[in-house]
This record gives C-alpha cells, sequence and structure tokens, in this order.
C-alpha cells in the first residue's frame, strides 16, 4: 500500500487524517514530538516519535517507510502563546516545515499537502474569505504558516515539490466512532470547554463579549467538521497522484454560527443545562469569520457533508464521555 508521513499524526486532526488514510488504503506512518499529541491516538498505522527540528531523526524515517506523500499538520498553534513567544513558533513551524521539505525532497517524495489556517487572512471582517483574499496575519502562528506556503511554492519551482494547501477554520468534533477525538491540555476550542462545563469539569463557559454587531452580540465562526476536514485532505492527496496542479483550497461551510447558537445546540444535543458567565471581548477576536470553500467543492468534489451544529456537537460529546487520553 502506499504510505504516507505524517506529521503530527498523533494530535486531534492528524490521528483523524490517519484513520481516513487507512480507509482510503494508504498506510499512513505517524511522526510526532508527543508535544501536544497523544502516543494512544496512533493507532491506523506505524509510528516514529521524532521532531521536526531533528533533521537526522527524518531523514531516518523517510529512509526507513519510504513515503510516496507527506501529510503535514504538525504545528505550534496557540495565538496567544504566538504572540507571547514568536520566535518559538517561527523556529517550529517554519523551520520544521523548510527541515521537512527538504528531507522529503532528498527523499524524492514530491507530493506534499499542507495544513495551514485562515490565520493566514488576518483580520477582514464581515468578509466571506476566499483563497483570493489578501493575507495579512496578525501574529507569529498566521505569520508563519503563511511563510510556509510561501517555501512550499518556492520548492515547486525550484525542486518539483508538488504541494495542496489547506487553509481552514475552526475544526470541531470526533470521530463518530469515537476511536480518536479531541484532547488539548489546555482546552481553548469552544465545544469541547462547553461539554467541560455541562459535564462539570469547569465551573461554567465564559461568553467572551457579547456586545458584538451579530443578531445575539456574540461572535460568529465557521465550523467545519474534523471528518469532513481530513475527507478533503485524502482528497487533495489524490488530486496530486492524479496529476492535479498545486492549489490552495478554503475548507469551511460558507455559513456561521454564533456563540449562543453553540451552547443552546449543546444544550439540546446533550439534554443538560450549559452553565455560563460573561465576560469582557477578548484582544483580536473579530465579529465574523466564514469562509468561501466554492473551490475545493469544484474541484475536489468535496462537501461538508457531517459539519451541522448537532452532528459536530453530538460526535465530540460520544468522544468526550469516553474520557479522552489518558485516563
Amino acid at each position: 500500500m502506499t504510505v504516507v508521513l505524517v506529521t503530527g499524526g498523533a494530535g486531534y486532526i492528524g490521528s483523524h487524517a490517519c484513520k481516513a488514510l487507512a480507509n482510503a488504503g494508504y498506510t499512513p506512518v505517524t511522526y510526532d514530538n508527543l508535544s501536544t499529541g497523544w502516543a494512544e491516538a496512533v493507532r491506523f498505522g506505524p509510528f516514529e516519535e521524532g521532531d521536526l527540528l531533528d533533521r537526522d531523526r527524518l531523514a531516518a524515517a523517510f529512509a526507513r517507510h519510504r513515503p510516496a506523500a507527506v501529510m503535514h499538520f504538525a504545528a505550534l498553534s496557540q495565538v496567544g502563546e504566538a504572540m507571547r513567544e514568536p520566535p518559538r513558533y517561527w523556529r517550529n513551524n517554519l523551520c520544521g516545515s523548510l527541515n521537512l521539505a527538504e528531507a522529503a525532497v532528498e527523499a524524492g517524495c514530491l507530493n506534499f499537502v499542507f495544513s495551514s489556517t485562515c490565520a493566514t487572512y488576518g483580520e477582514q471582517d464581515g468578509v466571506t474569505l476566499d483563497e483570493d483574499c489578501a493575507q495579512a496575519p496578525l501574529n507569529a502562528y498566521g505569520a508563519s504558516k503563511r511563510a510556509v506556503e510561501d517555501m512550499l511554492r518556492d520548492m515547486q519551482a525550484a525542486h518539483g515539490l508538488r504541494s495542496v494547501i489547506f487553509r481552514y477554520f475552526n475544526v470541531a468534533g470526533a470521530d463518530p466512532e469515537a476511536e480518536v477525538g479531541e484532547h488539548h491540555e489546555p482546552e481553548t476550542h469552544l465545544i469541547p470547554l462547553v461539554l467541560q462545563a455541562i459535564d462539570g469539569q469547569r465551573p461554567a463557559l465564559t461568553i467572551h463579549g457579547t456586545d458584538y454587531p451579530t443578531p445575539d452580540g456574540t461572535c460568529i465562526r465557521d465550523y467545519v467538521h474534523v471528518s469532513d476536514l481530513v475527507d478533503a485532505h485524502v482528497r487533495g492527496l489524490k488530486w496530486l497522484e492524479q496529476g492535479g496542479e498545486p492549489r490552495v483550497f478554503n475548507l469551511g461551510t460558507g455559513h456561521g454560527f454564533s456563540v449562543r447558537e453553540v451552547i443552546e445546540a449543546a444544550r439540546r444535543t446533550t439534554n443538560r443545562a450549559v452553565p455560563v458567565e460573561e465576560g469582557p471581548r477578548r484582544a483580536g477576536d473579530c465579529t465574523r469569520l466564514v469562509s468561501g470553500s466554492d473551490r475545493a467543492g469544484r474541484d475536489l468534489g468535496w462537501s461538508p457533508a457531517r459539519s451541522t451544529l448537532a452532528e459536530m456537537i453530538g460526535d465530540a460529546w460520544r468522544w468526550h464521555r469516553t474520557g479522552g487520553y489518558g485516563r
């Protein structure tokens, strides 16, 4: 079977990608340093523990497994931390990705699927963002991801490394069979925070800002189910295998939900009350952030079939009740 090296394969999105790859007939090899991932999440193929900054370890992994493609998820991704510690983000996200791209080229592995982010667009409040919107990242997380995109384009021109780049929005949900799921320490994403509040693992969910110019005063985000997201990545890999040109794709639903809508959907789905407290806005939070994803639908035949609030929350709740990793 075709081998795919999956960096960050022990993390939230990477572990779901490994399952999707295995189901599609590939052999996913997880390469992860376990700084934020979980060894328990590596269930669908071999595991290589290693850091992207370790060139020798990377070269050994390529030599041992001889992958035909790379799917690159490994990155630091906390916006607040990126603003406090930008050198760490540039070193890990950009230098690590450069090491990976160079190792891939040296191994003759020239198909590369990259996990980027809508954070490369910066603050463009109220705009439905498509792939042609200007990129103006506000912190080292978004800026380092944009720099990797630029590096991959240069690597294509010089060395024939062909890439599909996915910029996505708020990823949510879990594997419908609850084999893998979302487990961050600390947790920062809205839906698992809501579920923790419901389950008594935190006293209440804090709503950061209730005076936005939206119908209910809370900010609006575009949520995409993690299973839909990784389906797009498998489609992107097949696009490259079939000779498709390197492309950038946004991944979202084109429809946003407010914080209060998410809370109400969680109440209905779990049939439990959500303890809530209201707090001030957070610096840098925009009012509305929604994706335009027509290109992925047109070129890859992709659609976010599972990305309803009921399904995302229902799958996340099923996973949450397993206790997650490290239990």
